[in-house]
């Protein structure tokens, strides 16, 4: 398709103002999904998150790794077992966890970034103990529930020129490792850093009234309307988890977090630096 000058000066005109909004203003984002396994949207993202870095914008980019980590599993032939949509992880597990997560899927990203032109840091949440955590339930094993963010490190790295990659495990005092649900880990951080904006890449196109209705997307929503939306069942299953960590981002301090879909490419893009947006904005 051929996009005549005035369309490309229209779609410049159009991003200006969000240029201007977002300039110099710490941007977090929640990666994990369709998005991640897709080679070609893996690309996508990385070059979206470059292209915002190069235009003042300081991302912050989280990100899980669940199908890498269960295929891993399966190779090893250890079982996976999963308790309220949360892995059960023991003591070879979370080995298991933080060597794909700190390891593989990390540094992948890290050089995803580097050879899209970017500057990229892959750091986990052990590097200057970031996320420390506890165990969340004997039942889950090393499933951890973050007691402390620790910043300085993100900070350091962005202040150097780079974009902090981050993996979502945690540790505590006692050398233990923790696995920390990436949407958790996201929101915290988000609040501790006091970011401008969250976003989250899920593969669904964002919260809906029907399921089965693509017209019936939700395109901002308070924060005071999701209990109502819990109790009529519009927020249910896996969502309600997922919209806990948006609430909890927008009360620890974060001005708009939205929830996109990563199947699209350049969503980010779409959702940052055009009129339409795209997704579900929480406010």
């Amino acid at each position: 398709m051929n996009i005549s000058y005035a369309d490309k000066a229209q779609v410049l005109n159009e991003a200006l103002p969000y240029i201007k909004k977002y300039s110099d203003k710490i941007v977090v984002i929640k990666y994990g999904g369709n998005a991640m396994i897709n080679e070609e949207l893996k690309n996508y993202v990385m070059q979206d998150i470059v292209l915002l870095r190069q235009i003042g914008i300081k991302v912050v980019l989280v990100h899980g790794g669940g199908p890498e980590i269960s295929e891993t599993l399966k190779k090893m032939n250890i079982p996976s077992k999963f308790v309220g949509g949360l892995r059960q992880t023991d003591a070879e597990t979370v080995n298991v966890v933080q060597m794909v997560l700190a390891g593989k899927v990390n540094k992948d990203l890290v050089n995803l970034i580097e050879n899209s032109g970017g500057k990229a840091i892959g750091l986990s949440g052990i590097d200057g103990h970031m996320i420390e955590a506890q165990k969340l339930s004997d039942e889950l094993g090393f499933v951890g529930e973050i007691t402390n963010i620790n910043v300085r490190p993100i900070l350091d790295t962005l202040d150097a020129g780079y974009i902090p990659v981050i993996s979502t495990v945690g540790c505590d005092k006692e050398n233990n490792v923790y696995n920390i649900n990436a949407d958790t880990a996201a929101s915290k951080i988000a609040g501790a850093l006091g970011a401008y904006s969250m976003i989250s890449m899920t593969d669904i196109k964002g919260l809906m009234r029907d399921l089965d209705d693509d017209s019936s997307l939700i395109s901002a929503l308070s924060v005071s309307d999701v209990p109502a939306l819990v109790e009529s069942g519009v927020i249910s299953g896996g969502m309600i988890p997922k919209i806990q960590c948006c609430v909890d981002a927008i009360t620890h301090g974060v001005t708009q977090v939205v929830i996109i879909d990563g199947r699209v490419p350049h969503s980010i893009l779409i959702e940052m630096l055009t009129d339409a947006g795209i997704g579900t904005l929480f406010y």
